[in-house]
């Protein structure tokens, strides 16, 4: 029998521990998100160029998807509050780096550090399952969800003023006190967790592989959405993540205790989970891209002419929508099932896309248009990770809840690649995207999106639990 934390009611104990672990979500999301709206302050006071401005906020994306997998696993052989504690102890030390960064690679350092808080989601999933009732568990994971999607817009909303009134040091600073104040608030109501057993032993080699493939294919995606790649260079990034994975795979069927189990992510309700949840985060990135391009185009054609902070302030009902949709996927998965979630939230996705791109003239059916289409995505793939999380077996909660995450960070990071690629090829003769550029991109997005609603019928019984 655990025990409980010193002063904690039994009975208060699990809605206390969910309630830190949430905060500590929200203030997380809010560190990762400082960055965006003040990349040309940064570029400004670093004396940095656009480019290298763009590092910033590309390191700690590259660095999440690698880790989130190996953390996921830490967590499910040695436990999720052990090894949370530890990467929280990590995104301190990183943002203290940020917050007293001289100059540009020490702030990317400081980065590098604060990237490994995307590992933090699937180790909180760990203590959801392990803490709560089964029927409990969808409801509590689409609740951390959401604060951490929250917490993205709370990132947004404080950078600037912080960074107007104080310095942009404190865009850093605030969050990371927050952290580490939660953090303490979680190991005081989170119980200890359970002696390892014996066979702890971690595939190393199978994590190496794994990560390199995700860094390797990380980068690239980086690389070609920054100054591009040559034909050629695709070419060998695509030979090595090829490689890397094939090896991966190599080792992982013939590892005793392998990083990941290859029969789990070939189950239905994985694999399933994991294509859909690809599908659905390309089309929202896509989206996620092109609104803030047109936003910022002149008002005297078919752009608004806005400024960061009025993007911003565009922007902020679909975050909003997005942070309540996360909340409401476990909910809606539990009382329809993922399959329908999943059916009503391609749909709608697909739909308000199509009609984006016939209807753009106007800034309310943007925002409207980015508030459909958050709350339809988050819904289903809040559903389809809140399902696949309890689909598992305990022991491998961390690495499948770890697998979704890094889907949903490529997925995204593909889905501006291709946003941009598209704007890029309609560009006019002044360098400006045309209206027609922006037409395609929203199309291509909503035919991405009802790719999903085939998918679901055609492997209906993947997807159930």
């Amino acid at each position: 029998m655990r025990r409980q934390p010193t002063g904690v009611a039994p009975g208060r104990h699990s809605r206390l521990a969910v309630g830190a672990l949430g905060v500590l979500a929200l203030a997380l999301g809010a560190l990762q998100s400082v960055v965006e709206p003040a990349l040309p302050l940064l570029q400004n006071e670093l004396g940095v160029s656009s480019s290298q401005g763009a590092l910033v906020g590309n390191t700690l994306l590259v660095t999440g998807a690698v880790v989130a997998p190996v953390a996921g696993k830490l967590g499910d052989r040695y436990g999720g509050r052990r090894v949370l504690v530890r990467l929280m102890a990590l995104v301190a030390a990183g943002g203290v780096l940020a917050a007293t960064a001289p100059n540009l690679p020490v702030l990317l350092i400081g980065q590098v550090l604060q990237g490994v808080m995307v590992g933090a989601l699937p180790l909180s999933f760990i203590l959801v399952r392990t803490h709560l009732p089964p029927r409990k568990s969808p409801v509590a994971i689409g609740l951390v969800m959401a604060l951490f999607t929250g917490g993205g817009m709370v990132g947004t909303l404080i950078a600037g003023p912080l960074a107007e009134r104080l310095s942009w040091h404190w865009m850093f600073a605030s969050p990371t006190i927050a952290i580490v104040a939660t953090t303490l608030v979680v190991v005081r109501t989170v119980p200890p967790d359970p002696p390892a057993p014996a066979d702890t032993a971690i595939d190393w080699a199978g994590a190496v592989l794994l990560s390199g493939t995700l860094l390797v294919f990380m980068l690239g995606l980086v690389t070609v959405s920054g100054p591009g790649l040559s034909p050629l260079a695709c070419g060998v990034l695509t030979l090595v993540v090829g490689a890397l994975a094939a090896g991966w795979v190599a080792v992982e069927r013939r590892a005793a205790a392998p990083m990941v189990d290859l029969r789990m992510l070939a189950t239905p309700a994985m694999a399933r989970a994991c294509v859909l949840t690809f599908v659905l985060t390309v089309s929202s990135g896509m989206l996620l891209f092109l609104l803030p391009q047109l936003f910022a185009l002149p008002a005297d054609g078919y752009g608004f002419g806005a400024s960061t902070t009025g993007i911003g302030l565009f922007l902020l009902p679909g975050a909003l929508a997005g942070a309540v949709s996360d909340s409401l996927g476990g909910i809606a998965a539990r009382r329809f099932g993922p399959r329908g979630v999943v059916l009503g939230g391609s749909a709608v996705t697909a739909a308000t896309m199509l009609a984006l791109a016939q209807l753009h003239s106007a800034a309310w059916q943007l925002v409207l248009a980015k508030a459909l289409t958050a709350c339809a995505t988050g819904v289903a793939t809040t559903a389809l990770l809140a399902a696949a999380a309890t689909a598992v077996a305990a022991k491998d909660t961390g690495i499948a809840t770890s697998l979704l995450v890094v889907t949903r960070v490529v997925g995204v990071a593909l889905g501006a690649q291709v946003g941009g690629a598209v704007l890029d090829a309609g560009a006019g003769p002044a360098g400006r995207p045309m209206e027609s550029a922006f037409v395609t991109g929203f199309a291509v997005a909503g035919l991405v999106a009802a790719l999903a609603m085939p998918v679901v019928r055609v492997t209906k019984r993947g997807i159930e639990k």
